[in-house]
């Protein structure tokens, strides 16, 4: 993978069964359509996309600000020719580049329209479930929120005509505006315990890298952390002293990692195994993670000291993801396999020794997608006193968007 790569993904064998196409996505100067080769590590940039590209009847169809283009193309030559064309308009793409897109040699094109992502709401709700209030109007790719420390705005990240950006939700005006503008992906934002900052992932050199910048917007994006593995902000300590991210190694797989927040210092892994570990908190007093992990066979609820060494305490019965705390400490939820919010009272050691987990109590339907997704983190927010849950719930399914098929399409002479 190049330096300013950040994945390769959607893979289509070409006519000669040897060379194929595949979608990058990375900083705006290497994103793109690609041609490789079997048994080469040699690839060719075709040209910059939004999406992946399927070949049929000597074009690529992908998109661009969620229109199909067609674009001729020689499949001995590996070359494109003339202009792209519009195919249709408002076809879905989803946080990875994929087009809900499907070809046939036999001449019918089918799409999806809308959102691959799915529209969503976010909704103030009780414990019990019950609607309180919805924050602002439905929007399409929002995922990822974290809310201010002062509780009047939600940090999330938003696709819009393909590209990836961090936006800003007013909890009580409702209103969306744009925090940050790169051409390349930015994602999954954190805010810092005093409010004044946010930080997030970029690939704008390639790899998913750490960012903050002020609150307000302006000044400059300041580097955090860099490496050739793709990272993900997942919280910070109270008082601010510890980030802990996530990190995609290819051998191992999702790390947690944390970085002292002042100083000069490098990264130190808190939990590095052969299995899958993310999406960890901190508990209120700083001690102790809360993270999810598949070491058993399906994700689990854990708990252990930080920064360690110490024991790990199983906390979920049934599987789970999605961990968060209460502010106090004294209560820990979580998103159960069957797509319902759990609740566990907890009781930790001052020293960060021992925790008493009760038994886990469903809660409601949390209906925000996956409790584990693929490469997202939480999906809700808990209020300081737990009585109350900002959810990011999913009013409409991307399976349940109109399908569109073109019949005997044919490209133009």
């Amino acid at each position: 993978m190049g330096t300013q790569q950040a994945s390769h993904s959607y893979p289509q064998f070409l006519p000669d069964g040897t060379h194929f196409l595949y979608y990058t996505q990375g900083a705006p100067e290497a994103r793109g359509i690609y041609v490789g080769r079997l048994g080469s590590t040699e690839s060719r940039r075709l040209f910059d996309a939004e999406s992946n590209a399927l070949y049929v009847f000597g074009h690529l169809l992908f998109s661009r600000q969620g229109v199909l283009f067609a674009r001729s193309f020689d499949p001995v030559r590996f070359e494109t020719k003339g202009n792209p064309f519009p195919v249709a308009e408002q076809i879905a793409i989803n946080q990875q580049g994929g087009m809900a897109l499907s070809v046939s040699a036999a001449g019918p094109i089918s799409y999806r329209t809308g959102s691959a992502a799915g529209l969503r709401q976010f909704v103030w709700v009780d414990r019990s479930g019950r609607e309180l209030s919805k924050v602002g109007d439905p929007i399409g790719a929002a995922l990822n929120p974290s809310l201010s420390p002062d509780g009047r705005r939600v940090a999330l990240q938003r696709t819009l005509n393909g590209n990836t950006d961090i936006w800003l939700l007013q909890t009580d005006r409702g209103l969306l505006t744009r925090f940050t503008s790169d051409a390349s992906v930015d994602v999954t934002p954190r805010w810092f315990p005093d409010g004044n900052q946010i930080a997030f992932g970029s690939a704008r050199r390639g790899a998913v890298d750490l960012y903050r910048k002020s609150a307000t917007g302006l000044g400059p994006e300041e580097l955090l952390v860099a490496s050739p593995q793709t990272k993900t902000v997942m919280d910070f300590s109270t008082d601010g002293r510890f980030m802990l991210y996530r990190s995609a190694d290819p051998k191992l797989g999702f790390d947690i990692w944390a970085l002292r927040s002042q100083g000069d210092s490098k990264p130190f892994p808190v939990v590095r195994t052969e299995f899958e570990e993310r999406d960890a908190q901190f508990s209120p007093d700083g001690k102790w993670i809360a993270y999810q992990s598949n070491e058993s066979g399906r994700y689990e609820i854990y708990v252990q000291p930080f920064p360690g060494p110490g024991a790990k305490w199983l906390i979920s019965t049934n599987g789970g993801g999605q961990p968060r705390w209460r502010r106090d400490g004294k209560e820990l939820f979580y998103v159960a396999m069957d797509g319902g919010l759990m609740s566990v009272a907890i009781e930790l050691s001052r020293y960060g020794k021992t925790a008493k987990a009760g038994i886990p109590l469903p809660l409601f339907n949390a209906r925000i997608g996956s409790p584990v997704p693929a490469i997202d983190s939480q999906q809700y927010v808990v209020a300081a006193d737990g009585q109350r849950f900002l959810m990011n719930t999913l009013v409409e399914e991307a399976s349940n968007s109109a399908i569109t098929i073109i019949l005997n399409w044919k490209p133009k002479p």
